[in-house]
């Protein structure tokens, strides 16, 4: 297995591409710093691989938020990511969980693709949840957002000491749509033949010549993907001055303040020192 890769590919004579991605690492430097249960932790990481996948399509600077909302114990996942493939996710939970399925944790609600340039106006697209399935869902979001038949693969391999998930992703050009309908429905079925065991334990190479060894597949370079939470002690202290004097004084009575990050568990402590530091520069 490619670890924490990114990969595109085109087919010669199809007019489809596909992406495909593999984590290990990343996804572990994510997870393993929440006490999130076992169907939460699994929920996230394909949330993470789709979050990958869809990212792999933007063709400008910027970002990809994924979030989905709804009444069942996970009221929030969401899970943001760059054109360098750089991410970072959060859950939170309103109730115990009590099953393992995508719509026993989310229950009824919407999904949420925000598309954020460096550069032009951010878009939004709000697509009520739909099958049992994220991929499901975000294969009605492509048919809806932009039109473009889209299939989706998810795999995960939640364990306590260690977590993988992988994704893979076919979606028409949009030319001659007539052929291109014709040569997806062709390379799905080809597709619906992966496997878990296969998707985890085999080089891409190898899985794309298993799966379309008649085709002529062109894949491109790796691109690395990685767990960047991009919180600091610098952005925490910025947060603390946006306070005000009042707040800020209220904790050095209190002798300190400490800041937790949502996405990495990460602690940054602030003493009397520092926050006397801090409402100096208010």
């Amino acid at each position: 297995m490619n670890s924490d890769n990114l990969f595109r590919f085109i087919f010669q004579n199809r007019n489809v591409r596909g992406e495909l991605v593999q984590l290990s690492t990343s996804l572990d430097q994510m997870l393993l710093s929440h006490e999130y249960p076992m169907p939460v932790k699994q929920l996230l990481a394909e949330l993470v691989a789709a979050t990958s996948l869809l990212t792999a399509t933007l063709k400008f600077e910027g970002d990809i938020a994924v979030q989905v909302q709804g009444d069942g114990p996970v009221r929030f996942a969401a899970v943001n990511g760059t054109e360098q493939q750089q991410f970072r996710g959060v859950v939170r939970m309103q109730a115990d969980i009590t099953g393992d399925s995508f719509r026993q944790l989310i229950g009824e609600g919407y999904m949420v693709v925000t598309i954020t340039p460096k550069q032009g106006e951010r878009y939004q697209g709000i697509i009520p949840l739909s099958g049992d399935s994220l991929a499901s869902t975000l294969e009605a979001y492509f048919a809806q957002s932009e039109q473009l038949p889209t299939r989706l693969y998810l795999y995960t391999d939640i364990q306590a000491q260690h977590c993988r998930a992988a994704g893979f992703m076919l979606q028409v050009l949009p030319v001659d749509q007539q052929k291109a309908k014709t040569d997806f429905d062709d390379l799905v079925m080809l597709s619906n033949t992966l496997t878990h065991d296969e998707m985890f334990n085999l080089d891409v190479e190898q899985l794309l010549y298993r799966l379309f060894h008649q085709e002529e597949v062109e894949l491109f370079p790796a691109q690395p993907v990685s767990f960047v939470c991009g919180c600091s002690k610098e952005k925490c202290s910025s947060a603390i001055i946006s306070l005000g004097a009042e707040v800020i004084n209220e904790h050095i009575l209190e002798g300190k303040l400490d800041i937790s990050c949502e996405y990495c568990n990460k602690i940054y402590h602030f003493d009397t020192d520092d926050l006397s530091t801090l409402l100096q520069q208010l």
